[in-house]
């Protein structure tokens, strides 16, 4: 299969984007190694995340209103926000994808979701921090952070999102926010708890 999607991918997809794709898909097959989560799975998933990246807005919503699903009032004004859903229908209608972890991991890696399976916050994350994003301090962090905690890594880059979106005025998401303080009260319920000394 992953030859058919990638022969796809070349055909309806900038290559910058493509190199993008194929390294998320490294990146995520990696992390799964390292957190004993389904390689083949994770491979898949990172290769089909963007599929429906550039769409032009009306099928994005076209394709989205199909489905059945829900799109709210930031998702209206900023349709690109669909390609992560719409590219679980093009996996799943075009590739014959029918494995639901698969899909869920295509779906959320944008927005993120409130008790993300591991594999769906192995590929959120490789998105965020495969090598083309840069090498500043903070992705540098990122990565390493990706490997020791999981919880705490999504929670940080969705922080990181956030920082970037406010910064620009941009129209935040709700699921952003529901994603990031999810994961973050997972990250603190797992932290030891240390007795303070008067």
């Amino acid at each position: 299969m992953r030859e058919k999607v990638l022969t796809w991918l070349t055909q309806n997809v900038p290559t910058p984007r493509v190199n993008h794709i194929l390294r998320v898909e490294q990146m995520a097959m990696d992390l799964a190694v390292h957190y004993k989560v389904d390689r083949e799975k994770a491979a898949h998933a990172g290769l089909m995340h963007d599929l429906a990246k550039c769409f032009k807005p009306q099928k994005l919503l076209q394709m989205a209103h199909e489905e059945g699903l829900e799109v709210d009032e930031v998702m209206a004004a900023n349709p690109h926000l669909l390609h992560a859903d719409v590219s679980a229908i093009v996996a799943r209608e075009t590739f014959g994808v029918d494995d639901e972890e698969v899909l869920q991991a295509i779906a959320n890696h944008t927005l993120g979701r409130p008790g993300m399976s591991q594999l769906c916050s192995i590929v959120f994350l490789a998105d965020s921090i495969e090598p083309g994003r840069g090498d500043t301090p903070q992705l540098q962090s990122l990565r390493q952070l990706s490997r020791q905690n999981i919880y705490q890594a999504v929670a940080l880059t969705c922080d990181f999102t956030l920082k970037l979106l406010l910064e620009s005025s941009c129209l935040i998401h709700p699921r952003v926010i529901l994603t990031r303080n999810w994961f973050l009260q997972k990250w603190k319920a797992k932290q030891p708890i240390v007795q303070k000394t008067v």
